[in-house]
């Protein structure tokens, strides 16, 4: 498959399809990433053969038409992509969520608003805009920043605090003294803000963004507390953040690959015998084959960790009847934690490849250069920072975690027995 030459769209497909398409679309990404950084946000091209690909589809359910992938798969489709390009990845994600944001909105409104499986999304869930009450819904303005792929999205979430008459708006069932939700917006109704020049993840587009006093209809509104279709997997509080970790575990392994390759075939170029250091092939110095090994078991246990958190995730809440609040505290903590711990290694492990390659890394035509400016970038991400390890273990010893919605922990309205 080439650029030029899309999937068809036409039939349903499914998600072995999809994740196949994923892989093979890998190379070529990988071919054209330093295309993709310089225009600092996906070519339309690129963001046409992801569609013809399936990838926006990957998070919309089987009632809608869509594969119904499980959370693990679609963080295989996110790896894959990634194991090409970062900013890809980082966008696909995204871009897919938009199945996920349909199970939260009046099901009849959703399927007028997302009329393709194959629309996109973007957006910025901190809630740093202001939307004021009005009749039949919102005006929404703010600034949100990191906008990743807001540039090219078909609809646009954003976080905002409510307010009602100039005061702060309080949730009618006594949840919240000051409600926050999502706004779903049109992609052509934001303004983007050309301020996305950066360290890595150049390509993604993660420009700041602006909505001024925009319309936005009460049911294009939505909570991840609030599903609007029946209990299942793809229906918790932290439905949104799970594959986001596919990111760095794609690019974790694409350095694994490239490194290992160049163990294996790179030769000097004027003596025609294998690159040597310290007077030996590459592939007989006992120092790198330590470094691929460590970094081998850091990826492979990092990797197993997620998808077997994950997996158990899936078993409980699959048959329609369990929650997350049918997990253990350690199985309710396991996906953010070994998600947090896919930015770190990802992190430790291409620093440790670059480290090895010495003075090719700095050279910005090797990949080595791009991976390590790409997972030092991600890992500033709040999923990747300490407020998770300290929301995990001040959940596991009882106390308050500062980021709940890491857990897809929702507050419950007080009763008079709570008093």
């Amino acid at each position: 498959m080439t650029m030029t030459e899309p999937v068809r769209t036409d039939v349903p497909l499914t998600g072995a399809q999809i994740l196949a398409n994923a892989k093979a679309l890998a190379p070529i990404l990988r071919e054209r990433a330093a295309e993709i950084e310089k225009n600092r946000s996906l070519p339309a091209d690129v963001v046409q053969s992801l569609r013809d690909a399936g990838v926006f589809r990957i998070g919309f359910s089987r009632d809608w038409g869509g594969p119904h992938m499980t959370s693990m798969e679609q963080t295989e489709v996110i790896e894959a992509l990634s194991h090409g390009d970062a900013s890809v990845g980082w966008c696909a994600k995204l871009g897919s969520d938009i199945g996920l944001h349909a199970n939260f909105i009046d099901q009849d409104e959703a399927r007028r608003m997302f009329t393709s499986l194959d629309m996109h999304s973007a957006g910025v869930l901190p809630v740093t805009g202001r939307a004021d009450r009005v009749p039949g819904g919102y005006r929404l303005t703010g600034r949100w920043g990191f906008g990743s792929g807001s540039t090219h999205a078909d609809w646009v979430a954003s976080g905002a605090m409510v307010f009602e008459n100039g005061e702060p708006y309080a949730s009618p069932d006594g949840s919240n003294p000051h409600e926050s939700r999502l706004f779903m917006v049109p992609g052509d109704q934001i303004e983007s803000v050309d301020n996305w020049y950066t360290l890595g993840l150049c390509g993604s587009g993660s420009s700041d963004y602006t909505i001024t006093d925009v319309f936005v209809p009460e049911n294009h509104s939505l909570t991840f507390d609030n599903p609007k279709v029946p209990n299942g997997p793809l229906v918790q509080p932290d439905v949104i953040q799970r594959s986001m970790c596919g990111v760095p575990l794609g690019v974790a392994r694409a350095a694994l690959d490239y490194v290992r390759g160049l163990t294996i075939e790179r030769v000097d170029m004027l003596k025609g015998s294998p690159w040597r250091m310290s007077g030996l092939a590459w592939k007989d110095n006992e120092h790198i084959q330590i470094t691929l090994a460590e970094c081998e078991a850091d990826y492979s246990t990092t990797r197993a960790g997620v998808y077997r958190a994950l997996e158990r995730q899936w078993e409980v809440t699959a048959d329609g009847i369990g929650t997350l609040d049918d997990l253990t505290p350690d199985e309710r903590v396991a996906p953010a934690l070994t998600g947090w711990q896919a930015f770190q290694m990802s992190k430790r492990v291409v620093q440790r490849l670059a480290d090895l390659l010495g003075t090719a890394a700095i050279r910005s035509g090797d990949p080595m250069n791009r991976w390590l400016r790409d997972s030092m970038t991600m890992a500033m991400h709040p999923t990747a920072r300490d407020r998770v390890t300290q929301t995990v273990g001040a959940h596991l010893v009882g106390a308050r975690p500062s980021m709940r919605f890491m857990l897809g922990i929702v507050d419950k309205p007080k009763t008079e027995s709570d008093e």
